[in-house]
């Protein structure tokens, strides 16, 4: 059975456009406000820039047989054990007939500390992966 990316190429388009749109929209905010955060901070600091992305990723696990599947983006149930750290924080989890199907963290990169940015993902992303499998290996 192929995947149904449920318009993927439409979707992803319109969730980059929302993203550079939330973040223009965070930046003028603040400006009007009268505090704005220093440099690309003031257009990160909503937590609504990744709101197209996820969208889409709903969009795509309705269309591939788990249109029942509950999916959660609520702060208050987003946590879970980890196997190093007591708890870990997600951006959305998707749970069919009381079980996890995936738990998804999204993040973005944009400015001029690139490397550092990089870097400090990819720490992440490992960091998760190994935290991930070694819960997994001791059961």
């Amino acid at each position: 059975m192929a995947i149904d990316l449920s318009n993927y190429d439409a979707k992803a388009k319109e969730a980059v456009k929302a993203f550079w749109g939330n973040r223009e929209q965070a930046r003028n905010k603040q400006i009007e406000s009268g505090k704005a955060d220093q440099g690309e901070r003031a257009g990160v600091t909503t937590g609504k820039n990744m709101d197209g992305f996820i969208a889409l990723v709903k969009d795509i696990v309705h269309a591939n047989g788990l249109e029942h599947a509950d999916i959660h983006l609520e702060r208050r149930v987003l946590t879970l054990p980890g196997y190093f750290r007591p708890t870990k924080l997600w951006d959305l989890l998707v749970m069919n007939e009381g079980r996890l199907i995936a738990a998804l963290e999204f993040k973005s990169q944009v400015g001029p500390s690139f490397g550092n940015n990089f870097n400090n993902r990819t720490e992440e992303a490992i960091g998760t992966a190994h935290d991930l499998w070694t819960g997994y290996r001791e059961g």
